[in-house]
């Protein structure tokens, strides 16, 4: 690995180009590193992890305007959209748009922590979209992709945006950016353009994530996606972008991030080395927040020993970034709100703790139902449930070594009459270093269980078998990897007539 020391430079002094974090990026995006068996195997789960979330939203509110407004771009030999058949292809910044939403619509696939955080399986989706319109086969794809994971997790290793209550969309534009220079083989300067753009669009705050939630939330990666592929379009067409934008006097770090003093180091591996940041990423076997997925195994465990209708209070120990953004810690009345919406419950870990502690199991849509919300015993216990930061856990959190990372708490549930029931979980089952970690047949598992009696047999194995040979796939048959589902089961037929793109002048 190379480390690259990144500080804001003064309006006088001079560097070359060479010396940029952008540069840097570009630089190993276009060295075209070998891929380990490994690691391309990981980025065929994802794109199975994917698949299996995004069609279980096909058919929720912010996947259905989002694939409207994608259908309203159409555009022949573009990109698919999930759930249809391949013959409807659109623009694939638009394929880029809907599919991504309909990906983070449930708050279902994988994850990274680290100072900071987010979910680097959006990478994958405009890597497609763009894949399938300028015929790129299954092999670039997954160099492509795993460059883009390397990226993003050595960004979110590297720079809090979440200490600035910048939203994690800053970390995400600048590894899909180069993602795509690896899938298109394009010029250092191209993508070194592309990447100043793109961050210097992808600065937003994180209310997308406060309060009182909305699909903004499942948004976000789609307006990155499709911000992302238009800034390498433009700079593929010898337009510049501003720079240096990370170490510019008036730069993101100098006036979004730690100002005119920040300094960071971000550790990219050497040109033409393996990329293995994939490997050190996570999925979800729940559906809700990752800070949560550690908690509702752990909740399964404690149910079996105390009996939820006599629970006096629950307290959870655990790191600083749980208890602010998902803990009463965050001061969001919100995430006590039985009428509150699903994407603000699945960001409450009082609301998370409840239902796992009665229910003893998990469903991406029943868990969060209005009625089961507003039950009055689920209402009572979660207002007994409060989080607390502990310093041991903060710091197991951000332990340099991946091995120790924890990212899970310590319960403490006392009982009415005095006894106190306590037990700790690191990491979720699921993570790698959980008592079950995930391969291959738990990805099949999980895209089975959410498809059951909804996609086709033969539709399933076909597309199950085109992932798990995803490497050998021609540039054609990238046109057909995303899964079709009966016609009659998406809401796709028409666009939806209430927007801008479905306006007819004579109505």
């Amino acid at each position: 690995m190379k480390s690259h020391y990144v500080r804001v430079w003064d309006a006088a002094e001079s560097h070359p180009r060479e010396d940029e974090l952008a540069w840097k990026i570009a630089e190993y995006a276009l060295s075209r590193p070998p891929i380990d068996d490994d690691v391309a195997e990981m980025v065929r789960c994802r794109v199975v992890d994917n698949a299996a979330v995004a069609l279980a939203a096909i058919n929720r509110q912010p996947a259905t305007s989002a694939r409207a407004m994608a259908l309203a771009h159409p555009h022949p030999n573009g990109a698919t959209l999930f759930g249809l058949a391949p013959e409807i292809t659109v623009h694939a910044e638009w394929a880029a748009w809907a599919n991504a939403t309909a990906v983070r619509e449930l708050d279902f696939h994988d994850t990274f922590l680290a100072k900071d955080f987010g979910h680097p399986g959006d990478n994958i989706v405009p890597l497609i979209a763009v894949a399938q319109q300028t015929g790129k086969d299954g092999a670039a794809l997954i160099r492509s992709a795993a460059i883009a994971y390397e990226v993003h997790v050595a960004l979110m290793k590297g720079i809090s945006l979440h200490a600035h209550k910048k939203d994690h969309v800053a970390h995400l534009l600048p590894s899909t950016v180069a993602g795509l220079g690896a899938l298109l083989d394009l010029p250092i300067e191209v993508v070194y353009h592309a990447i100043n753009q793109a961050v210097h669009l992808g600065f937003s705050t994180r209310q997308s994530r406060k309060g009182g939630i909305t699909s903004w939330k499942a948004y976000v990666p789609g307006y990155s996606g499709k911000t992302a592929i238009e800034a390498v379009d433009r700079a593929m067409r010898g337009e510049g972008a501003p720079n240096p934008v990370y170490e510019g006097a008036d730069s993101v770090i100098a006036w979004m991030l730690d100002g005119t003093q920040g300094a960071y180091t971000i550790r990219l591996p050497a040109p033409g080395k393996a990329p293995r940041g994939i490997m050190e990423t996570y999925t979800k076997a729940h559906s809700a927040e990752y800070q949560a997925q550690a908690l509702i195994d752990l909740a399964y465990e404690v149910r079996e020993d105390i009996d939820v209708n006599e629970v006096d209070q629950i307290i959870l120990h655990t790191s600083h970034h749980t208890h602010s953004v998902i803990g009463t810690g965050s001061n969001d009345p919100q995430k006590f709100d039985p009428t509150a919406s699903r994407e603000t419950l699945d960001h409450s870990a009082m609301y998370i703790l409840a239902v796992a502690l009665e229910d003893g199991r998990w469903h991406h849509e029943d868990s969060y139902a209005p009625h089961r919300a507003a039950r009055p015993e689920t209402v009572s216990l979660w207002n007994k449930i409060e989080t607390r930061e502990d310093a041991d856990w903060e710091r197991r959190y951000h332990d340099t070594d991946p091995a120790k990372r924890a990212f899970g708490g310590r319960l403490e549930v006392i009982m009415r009459d005095g006894t106190i029931v306590e037990a700790s979980k690191d990491v979720a089952d699921a993570h790698p270093n959980g008592v079950a970690p995930w391969t291959w047949s738990d990805y099949v598992r999980k895209f089975d269980a959410l498809m059951l009696d909804v996609i086709d047999a033969s539709e399933r194995d076909r597309f199950i078998v085109a992932a798990s040979g995803l490497d050998e796939l021609s540039a054609d048959e990238i046109g057909t990897l995303n899964p079709i589902l009966p016609a009659d089961s998406v809401e796709y037929s028409q666009p939806t007539g209430q927007g801008i793109f479905d306006w007819a002048k004579d109505a």
